[in-house]
């Protein structure tokens, strides 16, 4: 039976959705969006900040924590609502103190590599002749007596490198194949090259040495806290690595100096996420939640830039933007930069599993509109990843076509893997992942000492930010419902 209430909203929701659908596609308000988000963006320099200024944030790291702060006072600086750091159990921190890396025999020569994150120190520095053990099993160490015993261990052997970028998914007719191309030449697996680092472990060696598959002095350089049975270790550019492996194969003498002083940071051992809202305003809708995340941490031998202090930078312009706006938008947006993405989408998980995951969060969850993510690559904003979910294609293709004209290209419908909207989407959430170029993303950029701010152009700054800030408005906005995994 209608009452007199259910008569005023029933009169009154024609009249919403007709409001909505103008928000939505209001010319006037992607226009002003351009325009501030073009004209007037702050994000070069915020990006400058994360990446010259604060530098590689490996998460726990001072430069981490450093960074959160950060974002949270340029959140709170912007207008955000509630800007605020969460805490959530992660480990100690890791700080690289001091690196010698030479060759001293048959000549001098300085080598390009890099401790690998969470690495113990050596106890002193080392000289010493580099013993080579890649191509071998832990079965043949035995017959090799007390050659490892102190000594500077070569644990693969000679380095291929990695030729090829991932493909462009928004240039193909057709679909192809999504995520980092395939690695070059044979690989030990994972749990093969444990096994064989426990093995040199408990023959004595003082240092382990891996190469890179990075040309041009590329070096991928990451690794995660292996406790304190770690030995301290180091990650080599494959054209110094090779040319260690030569010499010995040769039978030429050789000498290495190695000397790593790093230190663990246990006063704090959380890692921490940073999220501010901007509110919604219609009554019907405020309490729904579209949230828009990047990560902030960063490997350490470069600057992290575009992996990934571009992402964070957007994700605070397309704010600053929305907030430069006046406008107010329907859906509450929820501004989110994680930590601990690189050891494992620890931030982002920590967060859903906190807030939207299992049955107690029910109601918490199915107030979540969507996530949209912004990592990896860099440069402009081309599409979105669709993650196998058709139906909401025509939105998204709907949202992006003013976009077109800023560069953007097309959404295609696979999804890609290794990125914080996993960590939504896992728990029900509709989650997506900006696609972006790939130009020397996976050659010489992902997790290497490369990854400095010249990777990333200003204009593709200001476009990623901008189309950003259109998907978010667009997200908060709509009538029509979106599909949920």
């Amino acid at each position: 039976m209608h009452t007199d209430k259910t008569r005023v909203a029933t009169l009154l929701f024609p009249l919403l959705l007709l409001t909505a659908s103008a928000q939505e596609g209001g010319d006037a308000m992607f226009a002003k969006i351009r325009a501030e988000g073009l004209e007037r963006s702050q994000a070069p320099a915020m990006f400058a900040t994360l990446t010259d200024e604060i530098g590689p944030r490996l998460t726990a790291s001072p430069a981490f924590k450093r960074a959160t702060e950060w974002a949270r006072e340029r959140m709170s600086g912007i207008g955000l609502e509630d800007a605020h750091l969460e805490a959530w159990p992660f480990g100690r921190g890791w700080v690289l103190d001091h690196l010698t890396l030479e060759m001293v025999e048959p000549r001098y020569l300085p080598l390009i590599g890099y401790a690998e994150a969470w690495s113990p120190s050596t106890k002193e520095e080392i000289v010493a002749t580099p013993v080579m053990v890649g191509g071998r099993s832990p079965g043949d160490l035995p017959s090799m007596g007390d050659r490892l015993r102190n000594a500077i261990v070569l644990m693969q052997p000679e380095a291929t490198f990695i030729k090829e970028d991932r493909l462009q998914p928004t240039t193909s007719e057709g679909p192809v194949r999504i995520g980092a191309p395939p690695p070059p030449g044979p690989r030990q697996n994972p749990a093969d090259a444990r096994q064989m680092a426990q093995a040199v472990r408990e023959a004595g060696a003082a240092v382990l040495v891996r190469t890179s598959y990075g040309e041009h002095g590329t070096v991928f350089v990451q690794r995660r806290d292996e406790g304190e049975a770690a030995l301290p270790s180091i990650v080599v550019a494959g054209e110094h690595y090779n040319l260690i492996a030569r010499l010995l194969q040769r039978g030429t003498p050789v000498k290495l100096r190695v000397n790593i002083q790093s230190h663990y940071i246990t006063a704090d051992t959380n890692g921490y996420n940073v999220i501010g809202d901007l509110p919604g305003s219609d009554p019907q809708v405020r309490d729904q939640l579209v949230i828009v995340g990047a990560h902030i941490d960063s490997w350490h031998a470069g600057a992290g830039a575009a992996d990934n202090a571009d992402g964070a930078a957007c994700v605070l312009e397309a704010a600053r933007i929305l907030k430069a706006t006046g406008m107010r938008p329907r859906r509450t947006i929820r501004f989110a930069l994680w930590g601990g993405e690189e050891e494992g989408l620890l931030g982002s998980k920590a967060y859903v599993d906190r807030h939207f995951a299992g049955d107690a969060n029910r109601e918490a969850r199915d107030r979540v509109f969507v996530y949209l993510n912004l990592d990896p690559g860099t440069g402009p904003v081309y599409g979105w990843y669709l993650e196998n979910a058709p139906g909401v294609q025509p939105m998204f293709d709907r949202w992006l076509a003013p976009l077109k004209a800023l560069g953007a290209r097309k959404n295609v419908l696979p999804g890609i893997g290794a990125t914080d909207h996993l960590s939504f989407k896992a728990a029900g959430i509709p989650g997506f992942n900006a696609i972006q170029d790939y130009t020397d993303y996976d050659v010489r950029i992902h997790h290497t000492n490369m990854d400095t701010p010249e990777r990333v152009r200003e204009q593709d700054l200001k476009q990623a930010a901008t189309a950003l800030a259109w998907f978010a408005w667009q997200a908060a906005a709509t009538a029509d419902p979106i599909a949920r995994p």
